[in-house]
């Protein structure tokens, strides 16, 4: 852990937030709005690792009653649609009337297979009026051929558009999200404070009555710049596709025979008419080891068994690798909820699911509760000598990921 020698003026904040995902970032909104003077800090762009590589689907526990019974995920998140709706129209905690909504519902789609179409039917029973059958004639594009010979439920959870959610934050709060450079321009002397490096050369020492760390897989390496070791951290790596070309869009899940989707897709519009699928479910989880080639070529195949009738000829392929990071199981496993720890002016949270924001904020609004940390009376703006940190690009904008 760094040492910093005393300096004669400290900026005072009420709470410092290290991580500027959708965590970082929707703590940082709930704290402003509720008088806390708060800053957010960010080695890299607001929402560019974990956040901006989701897929953006504000999960309501559905997926995970796909083996035909509540789980701890499904009973813990099935609030989280409800409360981004009433934000996403302006009613909500949060006013992110802006943020564009790719598609306000998902599918469900099942094989001519006997186990996925029972996954089906329990996901409907399990989850009543959250999941109904679509008839054909009101069903998407990509399962009117007539050789689709499965079954589509529909479910009402929303798609949003990830980046221009960061964007949105980051046009309200963004006043108080600042660049951090990580990690020569950090140091420690204790949770409560900590010093920046300017871009000037100067130090410039910041006195916290809370600190909390949402950095996500970040959260392990300031832990250790803390001199901590704990919580200990898992990572659950993911290799995701991309393909983008003349496709019609699509916001769906093959149900398999497992809890987990054997193939989630969902979509984003770009220029010339061009749409953009986005990969995840079991070929994600599964492709992990596999190289940039070979994980293509096995999305391929399985696009090519479950709709055989959408021309692939003419896209271009990418892949993204992701790392999921949690709190660690005991099995190594998807935590079933949020994670907020509070210990010694330091509270470390993961929310392992952009559904989850709304609810680790509150938890972490419990905390500073609890801890006896009211807002100060004086302004929730806190200027500091460094730059303010700017929006990530999404993944598929990158060119090297692509074939």
């Amino acid at each position: 852990m760094g040492s910093v020698s005393a300096s004669p003026v400290s900026t005072q904040v009420d709470v410092a937030i290290f991580g500027g995902g959708i965590a970082g970032l929707w703590l940082l909104a709930r704290l402003r709005q509720a008088g806390y003077s708060a800053i957010l800090l960010e080695p890299y762009g607001l929402g560019g690792v974990q956040t901006l590589a989701s897929q953006g689907i504000i999960h309501g526990g559905t997926k995970y009653a796909l083996t035909g019974k509540l789980t701890g995920s499904s009973q813990a998140i099935k609030a989280m649609p409800g409360i981004w709706r009433d934000c996403l129209v302006g009613e909500g905690e949060l006013d992110l009337s802006r943020v564009r909504v790719l598609s306000d519902h998902q599918f469900l789609w099942s094989t001519s297979g006997l186990i996925s179409r029972m996954a089906g039917f329990f996901a409907g029973k399990v989850m009543e009026s959250r999941v109904r059958e679509v008839k054909e004639n009101d069903r998407p594009a990509a399962f009117r051929n007539p050789g689709f010979k499965g079954t589509v439920y529909r479910l009402d959870e929303p798609v949003l558009d990830v980046a221009s959610l960061v964007s949105e934050l980051s046009r309200q709060f963004g006043d108080s999200a600042y660049k951090l450079n990580w990690p020569d321009g950090l140091r420690f002397d204790h949770a409560r404070r900590f010093s920046l490096l300017g871009p000037d050369g100067a130090w410039q020492t910041l006195e916290t009555r809370q600190t909390v760390f949402t950095a996500g897989a970040g959260n392990e390496a300031l832990l250790k710049c803390l001199g901590r070791d704990k919580p200990i951290m898992q990572k659950r790596p993911l290799q995701m596709v991309m393909l983008k070309g003349d496709l019609p869009p699509l916001y769906a899940h093959c149900l398999g025979a497992s809890a987990n989707p054997r193939l989630t897709v969902t979509s984003y519009p770009l220029a010339g008419d061009k749409t953009l699928w986005y990969l995840g479910g079991d070929v994600a989880e599964q492709g992990v080891g596999r190289n940039h080639e070979e994980q293509i070529a096995a999305a391929k195949r399985e696009l090519n068994q479950l709709l055989p009738w959408v021309d692939l000829q003419k896209v271009a392929w990418g892949t993204l690798n992701v790392d999921r990071a949690e709190p660690r199981q005991s099995d190594g496993q998807r935590p079933e909820s949020g994670f907020v720890q509070a210990h010694e002016g330091l509270i470390v949270a993961w929310p392992t699911k952009l559904a989850f924001a709304p609810r680790l904020a509150e938890q972490v609004m419990a905390e500073l509760s609890e801890a006896d940390i009211p807002p100060t009376s004086e302004s929730t703006n806190v200027s500091l000598s460094i730059a303010l940190a700017q929006a990530a690009i999404p993944p598929w904008e990158k060119e090297h990921l692509w074939t």
